[in-house]
């Protein structure tokens, strides 16, 4: 027990997970898993990193991390306002089951405008805040003065913000968008319509290039593909049927920004008397919930959206409780993870 004790720092009011994987002899990660997951673990290390845990006295949860030399425990995730809530829900349930492990405590807040991103500038530099982490890729910056000016750690998720030296959690966007044309040519289609996501955006331009590169691989010019531009909503998926539709020599692959979006192309274009995947086959992005629920069923690009919010997570408390990363960061501090291609029954062979 006494080696236990001796990895305690001097005048410390409650250990960290950092002392627990120090004292068992493993990783900071191993530690989280045999408190949240410790059938992922082998018998023989989870017994040690508990017997760790009683000996140090570690207590994962908020109020331990408050009473340490008053440092915060809250952790401020900035969300992107009413957009793809769907896909957003399960990034923020990977940050918030990740953060709670560790003892930290998520609050939400949505930039809406100067007045409140200056608040939000306001509480980093509070001292109220351990953290931040960005799932947008925007971050409030008013008159000059940016929530990074505060010093803390932060990390990016899902969208990269081009901050340098900012760590980033990120799926493959290139790739991902690389797949969906290439499922869609590998079902015979030789002319696609293209409703993209918001001009500029950071995800819609990696995406976009993915899916030129897919097209120009596959031996197709700038003349086989048609686009219109999106907003990753419902909204944008309507306006973007209403194009489709208006077209006298329509494409029969469709390729959509995200799911929202190809839901509500869907549903339009069948209102308008079309066939799915009859007339036209239709690939979305993202694999949210309701593409598995509407008619027919939405072939699309699942993002590992958990893994994701977990993950960005994982990294920031590594950050914060100032161990070495569990993952080891590539050159430039981008993570980059993989999107699953679910074929459903709205795409199909041509003919």
């Amino acid at each position: 027990m006494s080696s236990y004790r001796q990895v305690m720092i001097e005048g410390r009011k409650a250990p960290r997970i950092g002392d627990v994987a120090a004292a068992a002899g493993v990783s900071v990660a191993t530690v989280s898993r045999a408190l949240s997951a410790p059938e992922k673990l082998r018998p023989e290390t989870r017994e040690k990193v508990m017997e760790a845990v009683a000996a140090l006295g570690y207590t994962p949860n908020s109020v331990a991390r408050q009473l340490r030399g008053g440092h915060s425990s809250l952790v401020l995730v900035i969300v992107p306002r009413r957009t793809n809530p769907p896909f957003f829900a399960a990034v923020l349930h990977g940050i918030d089951v990740t953060l709670a492990e560790a003892g930290y405590v998520l609050i939400t807040a949505y930039m809406e405008g100067q007045d409140h991103d200056l608040r939000l500038i306001e509480l980093a530099a509070s001292g109220h805040v351990a953290g931040l982490l960005t799932i947008s890729g925007n971050l409030p910056n008013v008159a000059g003065r940016s929530i990074l000016d505060a010093g803390l750690p932060a990390v990016a998720i899902c969208a990269d913000p081009q901050v340098p030296g900012l760590p980033a959690v990120l799926l493959d966007d290139e790739r991902a968008a690389e797949m969906q044309v290439e499922h869609l040519i590998g079902l015979g289609h030789r002319r696609l319509f293209y409703v993209s996501g918001p001009p500029g955006n950071y995800n819609e331009v990696t995406r976009h290039r993915g899916v030129e590169a897919a097209m120009k691989r596959a031996g197709l010019g700038p003349e086989a593909l048609i686009e219109h531009p999106g907003n990753y909503a419902f909204s944008g998926g309507i306006a973007g049927a209403n194009a489709y539709l208006a077209l006298a020599d329509r494409p029969s692959g469709v390729i959509c920004g995200n799911d929202e979006t190809a839901i509500a192309f869907v549903k339009t274009v069948r209102a308008a008397g079309l066939r799915i995947p009859d007339d036209l086959s239709v690939i979305g992005f993202d694999g949210i919930e309701l593409a598995d629920f509407c008619e027919p069923t939405l072939t699309t690009i699942a993002q590992p959206r958990f893994e994701l919010g977990a993950k960005g997570a994982r990294l920031l408390i590594d950050l914060l409780d100032g161990t070495e990363p569990a993952e080891v960061m590539p050159a430039g501090g981008r993570i980059l993870m993989q999107g699953t291609l679910l074929a459903r029954d709205s795409t199909r062979k041509v003919g």
